[in-house]
């Protein structure tokens, strides 16, 4: 007698749709992933992000930053636009706001950025032993142009030499009439993938107010304690807290 095969281990996301926040462009890898894991990816980018305005300028300010102690890349997005702009060949000790910006400086070259490994924002990389006692030492913040500027205050405080390299820009997405009826169908149960207090403030100040409560009405899902906190207060009342902005995490904390 034939043996009965084993029923197959349900996918996690068991169709739910996952609302895919990241920036224009890049949510493509996220939106396999959530399929991979049984769910229905929507793509709904809280930010564009765009070369800067005067690329010679910034190229020439990041070569001279390549010959400082310390560099520190702020996100995924500040690796790539900057790799654009020169090889990433340099001495210094290179630091990454979390490991999925230190998995980027290794694919363009980088071979030991270091990270923290539990909070994975500005808080946790300050608490890094590199940034212990830094006084002194010169230091090269790689980013965009705004954002929250707690490495930049507490780096002042803490008596570096910083000098800020703006390898990209940051701004608001056009969303499409697709986007829109998407929206009007979806579920309240879905989830809503949160990564940037910047992408949420967009969505909120930018979508039509109906679209935004319906996205309200949806579950978020959010990197950090002060995210999730940043969520309440835009209007979502069911908030699940992911341990990292890492795309395991977050889909981890989508399936619960």
């Amino acid at each position: 007698m034939t043996a009965p095969r084993p029923i197959a281990a349900r996918p996690a996301l068991h169709g739910r749709t996952v609302v895919i926040t990241r920036p224009s462009g890049t949510g493509s890898s996220l939106a396999r992933e959530v399929r991979r894991r049984g769910g229905t990816p929507m793509l709904l980018p809280g930010l564009s992000l765009h070369e800067v305005d005067q690329p010679e300028e910034s190229a020439a300010a990041l070569g001279a930053a390549l010959g400082d102690d310390l560099l520190i890349f702020t996100s995924p997005a500040a690796v790539r636009f900057a790799a654009r702009l020169a090889p990433l060949r340099t001495q210094a000790t290179v630091l990454a706001v979390g490991q999925g910006t230190a998995r980027a400086l290794r694919r363009h070259g980088v071979k030991a950025p270091l990270a923290p490994t539990l909070r994975q924002d500005s808080e946790g990389l300050l608490e890094h032993p590199m940034l212990a006692e830094p006084r002194g030492l010169r230091v090269a913040l790689i980013g965009a142009p705004g954002g929250r500027g707690v490495l930049r205050a507490t780096l002042a405080e803490r008596g570096v030499q910083l000098r800020e390299v703006h390898v990209y820009q940051r701004g608001v997405p056009r969303w499409q009439a697709r986007h829109l009826e998407a929206l009007q169908q979806l579920p309240d149960d879905a989830r809503v993938l949160l990564s940037s207090a910047e992408a949420l403030g967009n969505l909120q100040q930018g979508l039509p107010v109906h679209a935004w409560a319906q996205l309200c009405a949806a579950v978020a899902v959010a990197s950090s304690e002060r995210l999730a906190d940043a969520a309440r207060s835009a209007g979502f009342s069911r908030v699940l807290l992911a341990s990292s902005a890492l795309s395991s995490d977050l889909l981890a904390a989508a399936a619960r």
